[in-house]
């Protein structure tokens, strides 16, 4: 094949080490940063930017109904993160010409233009202090078209929090708002409340909007808030916010101690067997589009080809004998490094059983960047495959605990499998629990997930998880 037109493809290795240093997020934020800033002189503008460029600096938005508990909740990050608290306030409060102009909008209670306060807060975050520290930027947007806006000039942030609450809530919490003059905080004698008594001698009523206006305020809110979801889909935690304030900013901070980072992801699922690790699997590929990879099916789908190594597999399966680990990785590195695998990422599951296996797979080309481990009891795990039977012609496997009835059809054909007999399964567990304290060195990183409940509840532990590596 001529050399210009054949098809190009990038070594597995360089890959790997792109992912383990960030360099396919680096170079994402340089391309999107060139793009938004169009400098004239590219070179000199990428210097500078990779000397003050981090990727621990905080952009947050922080949105949500009047009377939610927005300011509250990004004043304590703000001063968590040593980021910059912005606010539609302060940016009036600025000294530019600009905020001058915004201001009186407001003073004849006008709308303000979309385009004025894009222009405000782009100014505001490109200071020096917003630039170094990060920010959170408080209340803004509050339409679709303000959303777009900002990501049009450059102010994309790296984590949205949507707080929300029933209007009943946002009403007994607008009723009973106090404010503490000197500094500007936010109490509640129901919501928040902890307050030593030199603070609550100096606490105010608010004077707030009216209802009506508040009514207002809630009313395009709700109106709006689907456009803003949309805008930051792929960056948005929406939490409830009735709820302690401290459980609300826990799980705000959490989301923001993620990274959504260009990272391929090659996930690896390990657990005794009964745990789940095929339907799991089976989720994260369909919502992530990940590829599939089940250990045990690819070697017999190898061994069932004409192919070399299929011809070497072949015997041990046929024998009911385990296929020598040399083989199995063999199988597996040359599946791995697939197109599919290298684009889209991969979850496995089956591989490794054991210390040896566990450290070639380390070794080799496609090591795994995220783990996680699902925990269950002996019990639980007997309990789930003695009952279980397999639908010999999709291979769908069900248990009237952890699996929808299946139709009359297919309950006709169930069949139990050999290895789901008590004592074979006894005899997994065994072995499985025997190499695992061997694992767990290996992959002192791993995320150890309660598989001791239903699918989807676990399958939300595994991608509150996901992003976190």
């Amino acid at each position: 094949m001529d050399e210009t037109v054949k098809p190009l493809r990038i070594p597995p290795k360089m890959s790997v080490y792109a992912d383990k240093h960030g360099i396919f997020h680096l170079v994402q934020s340089m391309v999107s940063s060139l793009v938004i800033d169009r400098p004239d002189d590219p070179i000199s503008y990428l210097i500078g930017f990779l000397q003050r460029s981090s990727v621990d600096i905080p952009r947050i938005v922080l949105l949500g109904p009047p009377a939610v508990g927005k300011h509250t909740v990004a004043k304590k990050l703000s001063t968590e993160l040593g980021a910059v608290h912005v606010t539609m306030q302060s940016l009036l409060q600025d000294q530019s010409e600009l905020a001058e102009q915004t201001h009186q909008y407001t003073l004849t209670q006008q709308k303000i233009p979309a385009e004025m306060l894009v222009q405000m807060v782009k100014q505001r975050l490109n200071k020096v202090d917003c630039f170094n520290g990060g920010w959170v930027l408080e209340g803004i947007p509050k339409t679709r078209l303000q959303a777009l806006s900002l990501q049009e000039v450059g102010v994309i942030p790296e984590h949205v929090v949507m707080l929300n609450a029933s209007d009943d809530v946002l009403r007994e919490r607008r009723k009973g708002k106090l404010v503490d003059p000197l500094t500007g905080d936010v109490y509640h004698q129901t919501f928040i409340w902890k307050v030593d008594d030199d603070v609550a001698q100096r606490l105010e009523k608010q004077q707030d909007r009216s209802e009506k206006q508040h009514q207002a305020e809630l009313q395009h809110f709700r109106c709006e808030v689907t456009g803003l979801m949309t805008a930051y889909q792929h960056v948005l935690k929406i939490l409830n916010s009735d709820q302690p304030f401290d459980d609300v900013y826990q799980e705000a901070m959490a989301f923001i101690h993620t990274h959504r980072r260009s990272r391929t992801p090659r996930i690896l699922l390990l657990g005794p067997p009964g745990s789940g690790k095929s339907h799991q699997a089976k989720l994260l590929s369909q919502k992530y589009k990940l590829v599939d990879i089940c250990c045990g099916q690819l070697l017999r789908s190898i061994a069932a080809d004409d192919s070399s190594l299929g011809e070497k597999i072949q015997p041990y399966l046929g024998n009911g004998q385990p296929v020598p680990n040399i083989l199995v990785l063999q199988v597996l590195e040359h599946r791995l490094s697939r197109v599919d695998c290298s684009c889209r990422g991969w979850v496995l599951h089956g591989f490794p059983r054991d210390l040896e296996q566990a450290r070639m797979l380390q070794e080799s080309q496609q090591p795994p960047n995220r783990v996680f481990i699902l925990e269950l009891t002996d019990e639980v795990c007997l309990e789930r495959l003695s009952q279980r039977a397999t639908d010999p012609v999709s291979g769908e496997r069900f248990h009237t605990v952890t699996r929808p009835a299946p139709s009359a059809e297919v309950q006709g054909r169930l069949k139990t499998r050999p290895e789901d007999s008590v004592q074979s399964v006894a005899n997994a567990l065994n072995q499985y629990r025997t190499h695992n304290d061997d694992l767990q060195p290996i992959y002192p990183d791993g995320h150890h997930i309660d598989a001791d409940q239903d699918p989807q509840s676990v399958f939300e532990a595994l991608e509150s998880r996901l992003n976190t590596l």
